[in-house]
């Protein structure tokens, strides 16, 4: 469908044309892409819990991302080797003070009794051993500390600027509260992990090859007993540690559904109760909640058999070593010491072996959260932005759609084939049904999603050519929906040009009608508010948002139903503001109440992704068109049939 233009009417938009298909779907619902009640993500609620998808491969890249720590880690290794070496020979020289006593009591020494200076030199060397080992174990630990903690930090930056990579779409397509489970718990969780499993394995490992060297040396016959529990040990973890894996996905996944809920149910907890949806929202709460007991009661009490029965098959060797062992002594074939000191390395043999099997769990959940948030960093980024080229030249404002197509789902078309020219310093109002297609119209503006078909260009260039902080810089978004953050007044409206002196944010505020009420309050600028507003109404709170826009001072203006939540004293105030804001501005306004774009220079009507009327307010208006029927909705009619 063409829109002819004659003489009298020509407008900024100069030329306008879509396809005669009507377009049936629109954007997908806040509530599926946001994972909100009744979304895809919160309907996998009931869904069994996925195996972990490459757990080895997960583990090597956990352990990729402690790279450029690779001389602390070779260190840390090099000081548990030494403290786990002096921990060894412990019992193999305390051995030799024991045959000292029984040689002084019982044996060839009888008579002159106990060397006591031959057993202090030996208590003295065990005495030494055990502190230098010590002393070596406290800087690994303090070193290994360190190594996790770099590591989560530049863990938590890689998901940071991924974060900024990627597109709205991905953004609107998660549970915020699964997101920042993600960038929160998760990261938490794996630092936990690392810092608790890394110690225990490395020198559990380390202890039970010093542990086998010594039994070997002392007697290789026991040694051949206490080894034969090995493969049963390991073999009883990898069954235990197999069903355990599951869960552990299962716990992590359930916790992220859960926060989700209650981000959301708190978020909206206003509307709940108006609702009287209390009810519902904590069966879903109770239904998630169970769900997540029933996984995490199962992750830990499979992960919690596995010490039990470490400690059974321990308890076996050491009984069979002890028998064994005193037969040898009755026998003459070993020393009373040696027997002791083996029983003292089957005791320890065990203990590593039951100390990796405890680690598993906590392993486990580290490597279930790890692959949760490389799954965040594998996540497809949007597209690069192009080199910044130098341009001195000064941004006028020009928009020009030329023949685009967009669709959030491509099975679903929403703009086709539309083109229209923005002058600079005109308003170009956007009116329409809900659904039309307006608010996706400025958010190409933005760049926030890549069109499927044609060219936006500001100036002349192709925004898709532009670096999006070039582009985004030069152009100001107030939103229906306002945004706080946690801060004063004053640095609430500073966020819009972080430079700005206290005269400009002054002037900003003078010139949007904030200066009025911020004197009302006891702290004027230095009022602390947020996001919930706070001190402030929601119509001052949009009023600050104005002011961050104003400071801004960009050549693009987008006011996206910027007063549809106000009353109309302070709707006045705002268009007011807006007025002053929008002076030699290209502006983009998406209205639903006509009465803020009168004074437009041009009105676009889009019904369905189209483009369907164009033209100043007294032009569509005698037009007859759809705008007049919008008008007369409003305006004129007291109620209207819905067909």
């Amino acid at each position: 469908m063409s829109i002819d233009q004659h003489p009298s009417t020509m407008s900024p938009v100069d030329d306008v044309s879509v396809d005669d298909a009507p377009v049936e779907d629109h954007r997908p619902p806040a509530s599926e892409l946001r994972g909100g009640p009744g979304s895809g993500r919160m309907s996998t609620v009931g869904v069994p819990a996925e195996k972990s998808k490459d757990f080895k491969g997960t583990a090597r890249r956990l352990v990729a991302e402690m790279a450029p720590e690779r001389g602390r880690v070779i260190l840390v290794l090099c000081l548990a080797v030494v403290s786990i070496t002096l921990v060894v020979l412990g019992p193999r020289i305390l051995g030799h003070g024991t045959d000292v006593i029984f040689r002084g009591v019982f044996g060839a020494d009888r008579g002159k009794g106990i060397d006591f200076a031959a057993l202090h030199r030996v208590l003295l060397i065990v005495l030494a051993l055990y502190v230098s080992s010590y002393i070596l174990g406290y800087l690994q630990s303090y070193l290994l500390a360190g190594v996790v903690q770099r590591t989560m930090f530049t863990l938590r930056a890689e998901v940071e600027n991924k974060l900024h990579r990627l597109p709205l779409s991905y953004i609107d397509g998660q549970p915020r509260g699964d997101l920042l489970s993600r960038v929160t718990n998760d990261i938490d969780n794996i630092a936990q992990s690392l810092q608790q499993s890394l110690s225990q394995l490395l020198t559990s490992l380390l202890t039970l090859v010093g542990v086998v060297v010594m039994m070997f040396v002392i007697s290789p016959v026991l040694a051949l007993v206490a080894v034969i529990t090995v493969p049963l040990s390991m073999l009883t973890m990898k069954q235990i540690a197999k069903r355990s894996r599951t869960r552990f996905m299962a716990q992590w996944k359930h916790t992220g559904m859960l926060n989700a809920q209650v981000e959301e149910a708190f978020t909206g907890h206003a509307i709940v109760k108006a609702f009287g949806r209390q009810r519902e929202v904590e069966q879903r709460f109770s239904a998630t909640n169970d769900e997540l007991y029933e996984a995490s009661f199962g992750a830990q009490f499979m992960s919690g058999v596995i010490q039990p029965a470490m400690m059974f098959i321990g308890n076996l060797n050491y009984v069979a070593i002890a028998v064994l062992g005193g037969l040898r002594v009755s026998s003459g074939a070993m020393s009373l010491g040696d027997v002791q000191a083996f029983i003292q390395y089957s005791r320890m043999f065990s203990q590593p072996l039951t100390q990796t099997a405890s680690m598993m769990n906590v392993l486990q959940s580290g490597i279930a959260s790890a692959e949760r948030v490389f799954e965040l960093l594998d996540a497809p980024e949007q597209q690069p932005d192009a080199p910044a080229s130098p341009s001195s030249a000064l941004i006028r404002g020009r928009v020009e759609f030329d023949h685009v197509s967009f669709a959030y789902d491509p099975s679903k078309p929403l703009i086709e084939d539309l083109s229209l020219i923005a002058e600079p310093g005109r308003t170009v109002a956007i009116v329409g049904p809900t659904g039309a297609g307006k608010t996706t119209l400025v958010n190409l503006i933005m760049r926030f999603y890549e069109l499927d078909g044609g060219v936006i260009r500001l100036d002349g260039r192709d925004i898709s050519a532009m670096p999006r902080s070039e582009l985004r810089s030069n152009i100001g978004m107030v939103l229906q929906d306002t945004w706080l953050f946690g801060g004063t007044i004053r640095e609430n409206i500073a966020y819009g040009n972080p430079s700005a002196s206290e005269e400009q944010i002054r002037e900003a505020a003078k010139a949007t009608y904030v200066d009025r009420f911020v004197h009302s309050l006891p702290e004027g600028y230095d009022t602390l508010i947020d996001d919930e507003g706070g001190a402030v109404s929601a119509g001052e709170k949009q009023l600050l948002t104005i002011a961050r826009a104003f400071l801004a001072d960009p050549a693009i203006l987008i006011l996206d139903e910027a007063t549809s939540s106000v009353d109309t004293r302070t709707e006045v105030l705002i268009q007011r503001a807006m007025a002053a804001l929008r002076s030699e501005r290209t502006s983009f306004v998406i209205a639903h109440r006509l009465s803020t774009i009168r004074d437009a220079d041009t009105i676009l009507v889009m019904d369905g992704g189209q483009i369907v009327e164009h033209g100043s307010h007294s032009e569509l208006l005698a037009n007859g068109g759809a705008y007049f029927q919008l008008y007369q909705a409003q305006f004129a009619a007291p109620a209207a049939d819905v067909d």
